[in-house]
């Protein structure tokens, strides 16, 4: 397998402003953030999809989100951040291993939510749900 962008990283054949590590997992910033502290949080392990990944690095990297997390809300003096994984090209996944953005978030930063990716979908509360629907989905989900 030929290594990723982040894989190369990680080995420091490419340079990053790192912020944590941990054995399994580092954390650095986004060269193109879209609000300053920005930070990429990915596994050492190199896989494309967050359930192709091993339990520990799953376990570990979701630790290594809150550890993150925590450290950008107490720099920044927030509460907030948007935790995002684009799991796989269709989804807007650019480099091919897995990776989890964290972002601060403040009222006024002028970004926007989940809503923002589907736009033609309508806002919470336009529509009664279809509780019949969402049943069966569930139903048929839990069997496979």
């Amino acid at each position: 397998m030929e290594l990723s962008l982040f894989s190369k990283i990680i080995k420091g054949e490419i340079p990053a402003s790192f912020t944590a590590k941990q054995e399994s997992w580092v954390a650095f910033l986004d060269i193109n953030p879209r609000a300053e502290g920005h930070t990429l949080v990915v596994p050492v392990e190199q896989k494309q999809r967050l359930r192709d990944l091993s339990k520990d690095s799953q376990h570990s990297l979701m630790e290594g989100v809150a550890m993150v997390s925590e450290k950008l809300c107490n720099h920044f003096g927030t509460s907030d951040c948007t935790i995002v994984v684009h799991d796989g090209p269709a989804a807007g996944q650019e480099i091919p291993h897995v990776h989890v953005h964290v972002i601060p978030r403040s009222k006024e930063d002028g970004g926007k939510s989940l809503l923002a990716m589907f736009p033609d979908t309508p806002h919470p509360g336009k529509l009664d749900p279809d509780f019949s629907a969402l049943a069966t989905l569930a139903e048929q989900l839990s069997l496979d």
